[in-house]
């Protein structure tokens, strides 16, 4: 088999992922990389061994047209997501899109129909969902090993430095330009705790979500929400109907995020970034599990040789984008007090890196996930009651 052509858009920051990933799948043989798309060329130096000389241009259509990529993986800021995997697709590119797929339900209600009419495979770049974990844990709630679910939880306790506010224009914004970017703590770098609780719950379509309840807080000079919750009412295949999400990148002690299954007789741990499975029950040692993880681009690309089904395709991210939607249409996030955050160093490698903290928010989040409850049921000084989204 001939490796499969593809660029990439987007190959700066997050980017350096993907482009290590096409060096992986380059060597086996799998794949090509065709071309690069950036408003600047990428130097040597940043594309380094092992991927050849691809073509490199500023204009993603052409590019694509150019080189006869099959396959266009798009890294750029969320708001230009749509416009991006459109003008691909029209192309003839099949795509893997990175997570959120687009900052609005009317986006992504426009990119999919588009898509469709194109014929276009479109793959989700929500990667903790090629996880061989979730079957693992689908088994083990089929058979009973922590009885009936009573609710999903998802913790996320990160630290981000104030650079990453800056790193880009869009970065920490809900809208630029006129534009939605919805760049948040749930809707971004702690995505897949909402996208993999509800996978687990078997209510990832938009039409699974019957109510959000959300409380969005920011301790950061930002728009968008950095320490936030949300609760969400299911028609639920799975679980038990509510899935809970609190997440934070101001925590004390960064820990590794995690989705939480409560059972009327267990309750099962997923380490999700690390495909890591614990079983907990009474009357039992608890049980640790490692688990292998399918690739999504690689499972793309086995879906345009024989048809192997995908992972992430964009309806399988529905409720997700029902979430993103309430993030969008809720009033502005709450700013924090200056009396409930603090000034620490970074976690950066520059000496002048500051980052800011919510003391005890690392205990909320980990509540959140352990009582299905939001902040302001805990109790948080700085949480106001919750605002609920009805069901559409």
């Amino acid at each position: 088999m001939e490796p499969i052509p593809l660029v990439l858009a987007g190959a700066r920051g997050h980017g350096h992922w993907h482009l290590d990933n096409i060096r992986r799948l380059t060597a086996q043989g799998l794949v090509r990389l065709a071309g690069v798309c950036e408003l600047t060329p990428l130097t040597a130096e940043e594309l380094g061994d092992g991927l050849g000389t691809p073509e490199q241009s500023a204009d993603l259509a052409d590019l694509v047209t150019r080189t006869g990529a099959r396959i266009a993986i798009i890294c750029t800021p969320i708001h230009t997501h749509a416009d991006l995997a459109l003008a691909a697709a029209g192309r003839g590119a099949h795509l893997l899109l990175e997570k959120p797929p687009t900052p609005s339900c009317a986006e992504f209600t426009r990119m999919t129909e588009g898509l469709r009419e194109l014929g276009t495979a479109c793959q989700i770049g929500f990667q903790s969902l090629g996880s061989h974990a979730l079957t693992a844990i689908r088994k083990l709630i089929a058979d009973g090993a922590i009885g009936e679910v009573t609710g999903i939880g998802a913790a996320g306790a990160w630290a981000r430095d104030e650079s990453y506010y800056t790193r880009a224009p869009w970065a920490g914004h809900r809208s630029l330009d006129g534009r939605d970017v919805i760049d948040g703590v749930l809707t971004n770098p702690l995505a897949h705790a909402v996208a993999t609780a509800l996978r687990i719950d078997g209510a990832d379509r938009a039409e699974d979500i019957e109510s959000i309840e959300l409380e969005l807080f920011r301790a950061n000079d930002i728009e968008a929400d950095d320490t936030s919750c949300v609760r969400l009412r299911t028609a639920r295949s799975a679980g038990s109907g509510t899935v809970t999400v609190a997440a934070t990148l101001c925590a004390e002690r960064p820990g590794e995020p995690y989705v939480l299954i409560h059972g009327d007789r267990g309750r099962i741990t997923f380490w999700y970034k690390l495909d890591r499975v614990l079983l907990e029950r009474p009357g039992h040692e608890p049980e640790t599990t490692d688990h292998g993880r399918t690739d999504l681009l690689e499972n793309l690309a086995a879906h345009l040789r024989d048809g192997t089904e995908l992972l992430v395709p964009p309806q399988r991210t529905g409720a997700f984008m029902r979430v993103v939607e309430a993030i969008r249409t809720a009033p502005d996030p709450v700013r924090l007090p200056a009396d409930a955050w603090r000034t620490e160093p970074g976690v950066g490698a520059a000496p002048s890196a500051k980052r800011r903290v919510v003391p005890g928010i690392d205990s909320l989040v980990t509540a959140g996930a352990e009582r299905l409850a939001l902040y302001s049921e805990l109790r948080a000084p700085w949480a106001a009651p919750p605002a609920e989204v009805p069901h559409r």
